[in-house]
């Protein structure tokens, strides 16, 4: 009888309910969508949602010079507890099942039916089918238009994440045919070229690696890390909203990712855990996976990001989110390093104009660029290394500025250009080799392969940083200020070699920070030197 009065009051709720736009929330039809082939998703689909709550402060920039605990980061910049009791009173008062709360991460995670979410969120939810990048059909919830929320919440939710299930995110790695490699490295050789600090491994740290798809093979890490004369790191699969370790064979696809990712970090911090974090490819899995990362205990060093799509393919609630859990991140000394984007300055745009990868594009991330390196394996002599850039359609490091995130104080100075008279945030930071044609020998499915794309800088950047907070005895959190502290317009801070050669499209290096490799390609001990001095 109490089950069926609480029914009938859910059921008053929603009749009488007002509802509020949610700011940032429209979201576009997806390409090919047609309202009036899409099919009526079931009305009894669960349907499980993140919504993001405000913050209790926002953090400043001197917040960043700091290491906070996870709960200190929770009293200064969590969720009041107020703002969740209210966030879960009213959702279960209107029918909807609250399964996990947390002031630190200010997420709310909820379930319930799609008739009723749609309801609650004042929306149309549709089932669309689409080809996957492999041709392959497959099904998803689909939303356009704004969102809504209960006016209860107005101002405490700031986004409500995984109505719509479209895939947010691409792999950024690249293959090129055997005929046209020119050369290759295997990540250990990288590591004597970029001069790694070899009395450091990475011991007693930790790396966690965000992956939206795919799986590794433990028999395949176990054969390359024994070809290399390494033993194999310990490696965690850690599932987030029901992702899972699932290879699927084909090394093209994500399993080609995965595995670039574990080996490359592997390799160039051997002594460091790796934690996998795997989670559904939409806006709501790749924010909770981040946040998941994040908060970790103990924290990882680093946490490597080769997923990405340009700025404007996310909702402005979508890519706030996530921009403040990579705040997040950085507040408990966690390094960010994302790829940068393996499509030039245009990003896969559909109108061919500039754009940004994101999340490389947050402050909060180290956006990783990529180069053409010819160097010499065994002595780690360079020849030559230029701006990874093989023409139109074959793959070049992305880069730029962003039109949705402002320049950083701490880049004033780097001589970031001001498209239409407007400043932002340049991408990339730092950089490194990047092209297939000069790529990373990889293990994957079985095969020995080369892979590029900047989706080998982020993990291999995350290994120095594993090595450098090993030296440090902690994270590094925001090192973008340490970085470019000695930085100026044609001038490259200790710890970088410049790239002065190459373009990405619309942009071309030149001395000093440039928007297709950023400060440039690390000289590890250098940097570690530079970064132990007060």
């Amino acid at each position: 009888m109490k089950h069926s009065d609480e029914t009938d009051e859910s059921q008053n709720k929603l009749s009488s309910l007002e509802l509020v736009p949610l700011p940032g929330s429209e979201k576009p039809p997806a390409p090919g969508f047609a309202p009036a082939a899409a099919k009526p998703l079931a009305a009894e689909a669960n349907i499980e949602v993140t919504l993001i709550l405000r913050r209790k402060a926002d953090p400043d920039q001197d917040s960043f010079a700091e290491i906070h605990s996870a709960a200190e980061l929770a009293e200064k910049y969590g969720a009041a507890s107020a703002d969740l009791t209210l966030t879960r009173t009213t959702l279960t008062g209107l029918g909807l099942t609250v399964m996990s709360s947390d002031a630190g991460t200010r997420r709310v995670r909820v379930s319930g039916s799609a008739a009723l979410m749609a309801r609650v969120f004042g929306t149309e939810l549709q089932s669309h089918n689409a080809l996957d990048a492999s041709g392959s059909d497959f099904s998803y919830r689909h939303r356009s238009g704004g969102l809504s929320i209960p006016a209860a919440l107005d101002g405490v939710v700031t986004a409500v994440l995984g109505l719509d299930d479209r895939p947010q995110s691409h792999t950024l790695f690249r293959f090129v045919p055997a005929a046209a490699r020119s050369t290759s490295y295997t990540p250990v050789q990288l590591g004597t070229i970029y001069n790694f600090p070899s009395e450091l491994d990475g011991t007693g740290q930790r790396i966690a690696i965000i992956e939206l798809g795919g799986g590794f093979v433990q028999a395949d890490l176990d054969s390359y890390f024994h070809d290399l004369s390494l033993k194999t790191p310990t490696v965690k699969a850690i599932g987030v909203d029901g992702g899972a370790n699932q290879p699927d064979g084909n090394p093209h696809g994500p399993d080609g990712e995965v595995m670039l990712d574990i080996e490359v970090a592997g390799a160039l911090a051997p002594g460091a855990e790796i934690l996998v974090y795997f989670a559904p490819n939409t806006d709501a899995g790749f924010v909770d996976a981040v946040s998941a990362a994040a908060h970790a205990t103990p924290a990882p060093a680093a946490i490597s990001i080769s997923w990405g799509q340009n700025e404007d393919g996310w909702t402005e609630q979508a890519r706030n989110a996530f921009d403040a859990a990579l705040a997040d991140a950085a507040l408990l000394g966690v390094t960010v390093t994302a790829a940068a984007g393996d499509d030039g300055s245009t990003d896969r745009a559909p109108d061919g104009k500039s754009h940004v990868d994101f999340p490389a594009s947050s402050p909060h991330a180290l956006a990783c660029g990529g180069t053409r390196l010819d160097a010499d394996p065994s002595s780690g002599k360079v020849r030559a290394e230029t701006v990874w850039n093989n023409g139109p359609g074959n793959g070049a490091t992305g880069g730029g500025v962003s039109r949705a995130f402002a320049l950083p104080g701490w880049q004033g100075t780097a001589g970031v250009p001001v498209p239409a008279g407007k400043a932002g945030r340049g991408v990339p930071d730092v950089s490194a080799v990047a092209d297939p044609e000069t790529g990373y020998l990889i293990r994957v499915d079985g095969q020995n392969t080369v892979i590029g794309g900047t989706s080998a800088v982020a993990p291999l950047w995350a290994a120095l940083l594993a090595r450098l907070a090993q030296a440090r005895g902690r994270g590094l959190g925001l090192i973008q200020p340490a970085i470019y502290a000695q930085n100026g317009a044609g001038k490259v801070p200790p710890g970088f070699r410049d790239i002065v050669s190459g373009n990405n499209g619309a942009f071309s290096a030149n001395p000093g920070w440039d928007a297709c490799t950023g400060l440039g390609v690390p000289d590890g001990a250098k940097l570690l030197a530079r970064l132990s001095t007060p």
